[in-house]
């Protein structure tokens, strides 16, 4: 019997009778990463359709339902060719959730591929088994009896062998010299390296980020003669959406305060009111469609991922495409120690549906930075670095204002509670943010903005009168009109402005300050003067009382001196620091606000991924102290790699991920302890707080959590991020780009981000010891790859693949997270992340070189060749059925003949248009 791949087979066994209730298989208390169950395959003795002929098999497994004794086509191994005795690499693995019981029974279809190149294969024989038969048999193995259709001749057996984590240090394979044979009947063992991946409070943290978790598992056999059990998970997450829609709640907030600011700087002369009228609408237009897309996107309630198809849908722009964590558990058996390695895979953070037109926002904001320097537009310039310094004090008042005003109140508390200890640690406190808040405003920006805006009234304008203008480079030249100034004018000084009034209300808080300082150390001196005086124990008291009793009258005042001293500066500077910011909009509101708005998109995004990967090497580290006290004392380092090619809209798209990446910067991580009140809900899900020149993401922890971590994180220590950024392009467009197009934003980029890293590692070294580096088989010294790695990216060298290898290698010895992009996060993702799965197998666990291929072949396959597929097209799998980005075929990425021949034609058109 042949029949085409895509077609089904009968072959069916009778189902026999089951029980209404179906007895639990294990207990659910697994964790989302902890399989339910796990089985590996075999074969003996398979006989082909065609006499002589050895088969080429796999086996398709199918889960028929205890209750309603209907089939589900669970999974496929892969085609394993050439032989009688096949011993399948891929296994199947039920994840916790799934509805697997004792009484479940599990049907095993082997086919024979005939014809790969037709896609045609033939039923040999099914075998099927109870669950709980496996479970109880000994050393939980089955062999079963293949039944053909006609159920006469004899087919062959197949060896069903139970997965499990139990210690068993002696086993080995079955080996003969020059191959890997079959196994032995035996369980697999292995010990967690991480033991809080199965701590109940892990288990419920995980569960609220991560969904629909898809499962492979293979058996592998290493160089040593013994078995590597390898488990390959992808989870999707609600963090595709959680964040993004955060970010946009901020968005809106900090707008809306934006607006408030413009409108509190006050009477401002025509044309300056102009253009704060002209930023206010636009400001108002930007809140009203970020306000309708947060709509949208809380009514969203499909899938936790946006596909890729779902690029050009508006309301989904600030969402990540095909955002996954990617995680291989290796488990050996020569070994008690596991292994575990994840990588983030999320589509280039861009923004699509803005197109690339014009460029990504690299270029868009260089060009953008130009024309406003050689504007002739009227307004004040400042550079980048001008306008950021600006911001940052904006998000200095904000920030030290509540606590200078918080600790102010406690002070007095102090005071009432006549406590000396309590007045020393407030007023400690309070001197500390004070000062932050005094230094927060000593720059020269902050002076010229004030004279900015006090030639800006409305009285001033009245009153100007001619005046030489002053150019950068200190040179005069003749006075234009305040109606027409160039971009390239300074400020020029005025006779009527005082700058020395600044001065007099900034130094004012500091003389308040010390005001206070010295009052707390006289009250407190006069307590300890009582205490020496050699008086009864009650005479004591009674002097401490009264004295402790005007503590607060004598406080009071000086403390309301240091309100009013703050307010005013704030007052005065929050006004002349708007100012500046409103200069960014002046030679093109319109422009300024699109790149402002095409920020937020990009920045959401690679946000989303960030989170992600911080949240889950947190959970996976938390006992690793090694890695807490690199967390809090270095930071952590975030290596993303890039697959883009420098080509046509795809260099729009590596243009907008650059940016975005340096944006995350900008973010820091905070883990708090998680509230949680009796029958709440046990969703802890990152919250996202801050302005966008600075984030800060608070991870929630439940309380026994919590307890493990060093002190300083426990106290609110900031753990701070150092991205940095990879690409080499690998498709076919790369190549036209590498022949004959421009490369040089990838040199740059690589260039610009090894000086980041190569300066991660310099701290890294100043501030720990070597023995906080993970340890592998193959201890390379990171200096050494550091230095190999910038050899390869000074050579010019087409789709140098080593770049990527480098520095996935020095992000894992640095403890980092790594995060890999192409588009869409699909093909040359899981071209990539597949085949470094497979070098860390052979260089770290001594997968077998004869092997290497074949692993290979499996990971990149969810189906085994001949298997049936719902389409051929492998974008339509990814985006249309929760499976992994690398669980479906896809294509070698070599140039094929009909795109060989499309190649040509391009190549010819560029270089009649070069000569034209």
């Amino acid at each position: 019997m042949e029949i085409k791949a895509n077609t089904s087979s009968d072959g069916s066994n009778q189902i026999l009778p089951l029980p209404e209730i179906p007895s639990p298989l294990i207990s659910n208390d697994k964790t989302p990463f902890e399989p339910k169950l796990e089985f590996s395959l075999a074969c003996k003795e398979l006989v082909a359709t065609i006499r002589d002929r050895k088969p080429n098999s796999f086996v398709q497994i199918t889960v028929i339902n205890p209750t309603r004794q209907n089939l589900t086509k669970y999974s496929n191994t892969e085609t394993v060719e050439g032989t009688r005795d096949p011993v399948f690499l891929t296994g199947a693995a039920f994840p916790p959730g799934y509805p697997i019981y004792e009484e479940t029974l599990v049907k095993l279809t082997v086919y024979d591929v005939k014809e790969k190149s037709q896609e045609t294969r033939s039923f040999l024989g099914s075998a099927t088994f109870a669950v709980g038969d496996l479970l109880k048999s000994d050393e939980q193995t089955l062999t079963i009896n293949l039944s053909p259709l006609d159920g006469s001749s004899k087919v062959g057996t197949i060896v069903v062998s139970n997965l499990k984590m139990r210690e068993n240090e002696n086993e080995e394979t079955d080996q003969t010299p020059g191959e890997v044979s079959r196994p032995k009947p035996t369980s697999f063992c292995g010990n967690l390296l991480h033991r809080t991946i199965k701590d109940p409070e892990n288990s419920s943290l995980l569960d609220s980020v991560f969904k629909n978790i898809i499962w492979k598992v293979y058996r592998l056999p290493t160089a040593n003669g013994r078995w590597l059990c390898v488990r390959e998970q992808m989870a999707e997450t609600t963090l595709s959406f959680l964040i993004p829609k955060q970010m946009i709640a901020l968005f809106i907030q900090e707008d809306m305060r934006r607006l408030q600011d413009l409108e509190e700087l006050g009477e401002l002369s025509a044309h300056w009111d102009t253009l704060r009228q002209n930023v206010t609408i636009h400001y108002q237009h930007m809140i009203s469609s970020y306000k309708e897309m947060l709509t949208e996107l809380n009514k969203f309630s499909g899938s936790s991922f946006k596909p890729s198809c779902s690029r050009g849908e508006k309301k989904l722009e600030f969402i990540p495409v095909n955002l996954h964590l990617q995680r291989m558990h290796v488990q050996s058996s020569s070994s008690k120690t596991d292994a575990i390695y994840d990588v983030v895979t999320i589509g280039a953070p861009a923004a699509h549906i803005r197109g690339f037109r014009n460029g990504g926002l690299r270029r868009q904001l260089y060009r953008f930075e130009g024309e406003k320097r050689n504007s002739a537009y009227q307004y004040i310039y400042y550079s980048p670095e001008d306008t950021t310094k600006a911001k940052e004090v904006i998000t200095n008042i904000y920030k030290l204002q509540p606590l200078i005003l918080s600790n102010t109140e406690l002070l007095l508390t102090a005071t009432r509670q006549h406590s000396s200890d309590n007045l020393k640690d407030s007023l400690k406190t309070l001197s500390e943010i004070t000062e932050q808040f005094i230094h927060a405003f000593e720059d020269q920006l902050l002076r010229s903005a004030l004279l900015a805006l006090h030639k800006a009234r409305p009285s001033y304008i009245n009153k100007r009168h001619p005046n030489p203008i002053h150019n950068p480079d200190g040179s005069e030249q003749q006075y234009e009109s305040s109606e027409r100034r160039s971009s390239k004018d300074s400020i020029p000084h005025h006779a009527e402005y005082d700058e020395e009034d600044w001065d007099r209300v900034w130094v004012n808080v500091g003389k308040s300050l010390n005001c206070i300082i010295a009052m707390v150390d006289r009250l407190l001196e006069q307590v300890d003067t009582g205490q020496e005086c050699e008086i009864e124990p009650s005479a004591v008291n009674q002097i401490t009382s009264l004295a402790s009793d005007d503590w607060y009258e004598q406080l009071y005042p000086l403390v309301v001196t240091l309100k009013d001293c703050v307010k005013e500066v704030i007052d005065r500077a929050k006004k002349a620091m708007v100012f500046v910011v409103l200069q960014d909009y002046g030679s093109n509101i319109s422009q300024a606000l699109a790149l402002h708005q095409r920020r937020d998109v990009v920045f959401s995004q690679a946000l989303a991924g960030l989170v992600c990967g911080f949240v889950i090497k947190l959970h996976t580290c938390l006992r690793d102290q090694d890695f807490l006290l690199q967390l809090h004392t270095v930071g952590l380092l975030v290596q993303f790699e890039g697959l883009l090619s420098t080509y046509s809209e795809e260099i729009g798209m590596l243009e907008d991920m650059s940016v975005a990446i340096v944006d995350l910067q900008k973010v820091a991580f905070k883990v708090v302890e998680a509230q949680l009140e009796e029958n709440a809900s046990t969703n802890l899900y990152p919250v996202v707080t801050g302005i966008r020149d600075f984030y800060t993401v608070e991870i929630q922890l439940p309380s026994k959590l919590f307890e493990v971590l060093p002190q300083e994180i426990k106290d609110g220590k900031l753990l701070r991020v150092y991205p940095v950024f990879f690409n080499i392009g690998i498709n076919e467009q790369q190549t036209l780009a590498e022949r004959f197009g421009d490369i040089s934003l990838q040199e740059i980029i690589n260039q610009e981000n090894f000086k980041l890293l190569n300066k991660y590692y310099k701290t890294f070294q100043e501030k720990l010891i070597s023995n906080c580096q993970p340890r592998f088989q193959t201890q390379i010294d990171i200096k050494e790859l550091l230095q190999s790695l910038s050899q390869n990216i000074q050579v010019r060298k087409r789709k140098n693949v080593e770049v990527l290898k480098l520095a996935a290698l020095i992000c894992r010895r640095l403890n980092g997270i790594r995060f890999t992009s192409c588009k869409s996060a699909k093909d040359r993702t899981s071209m990539s992340v597949t085949l470094e799965q497979c070098v860390v197998l052979q260089e770290e666990h001594s997968l077998h070189p004869d092997y290497f291929a074949r692993a290979l072949d499996c990971m990149r396959s969810s189906y085994a060749k001949g298997a049936m597929n719902d389409t051929d097209d492998p974008e339509a799998v990814s985006d249309n059925r929760p499976t992994s980005s690398h669980f479906y075929p896809v294509a070698l990425l070599l140039v094929s003949s009909h795109l060989l021949v499309v190649w040509l034609i391009l190549s010819l058109a560029l270089l009649l248009a070069k000569y034209q």
